[in-house]
């Protein structure tokens, strides 16, 4: 295989990556089928299996991705003096809640990852994506001397950062959707302060 051949398998491996990872988080793994993937990738789906052994193989591999483009977009908060009032503002923002396909992976594959196998390699990502977010708000966090209190904050803050977007979610963009969003935001920011 020559060298521009393999940069193309390359860069179509990735392309089906992305369009997994986003579609993944719109629509759950039972609502995409290999020529929905291919077809957002821009590909034929009978290239597929040149890139993956199998569906749930693509489907581990996408969480992975799903979980890292999530901490890239959040990762520039971490210098600002104010990164936990902005991490929250923007994770319970109505952007986010309209956007599941670029938001959180956590709230969009929770359901996905209980209901695969406990080998699958969706959960296996999952479970290490999760993992990275709570480092990453222990982070956010400072440098507490109290290691072990800021890693269970930080598990009761995803929690329930986790629930308030997907009951926003749940009721669209009703009153009572932004009703969770605002009094969500508003307690998580104000309990920080106190």
């Amino acid at each position: 295989m020559g060298r521009s051949s393999r940069a193309e398998a390359a860069q179509h491996r990735e392309q089906i990556v992305t369009a997994t990872a986003q579609l993944l988080r719109e629509r759950g793994s039972a609502g995409i089928s290999v020529q929905d993937v291919m077809g957002a990738a821009g590909l034929s789906h009978g290239g597929f299996y040149k890139h993956f052994a199998s569906k749930d193989e693509l489907l581990g591999i996408a969480t992975e991705v799903a979980f890292q483009s999530v901490l890239a977009q959040i990762t520039d908060l971490t210098e600002r003096t104010d990164a936990w009032d902005a991490f929250v503002a923007r994770y319970l923002s109505a952007e986010h809640r309209d956007a599941p396909g670029t938001g959180c992976a956590n709230t969009a594959l929770a359901v996905e990852s209980a209901r695969a196998n406990a080998d699958a390699p969706l959960r296996t990502a999952y479970a290490e994506g999760l993992k990275g977010m709570i480092e990453f708000l222990v982070a956010l966090e400072g440098l507490p001397e109290d290691q072990e209190e800021a890693r269970r904050r930080a598990v009761v803050d995803l929690a329930t950062l986790v629930g308030a977007l997907s009951l926003a979610r749940a009721t669209g963009t009703t009153p009572l959707s932004e009703e969770i969003l605002d009094t969500v935001r508003d307690e998580l920011t104000a309990r920080r302060s106190r």
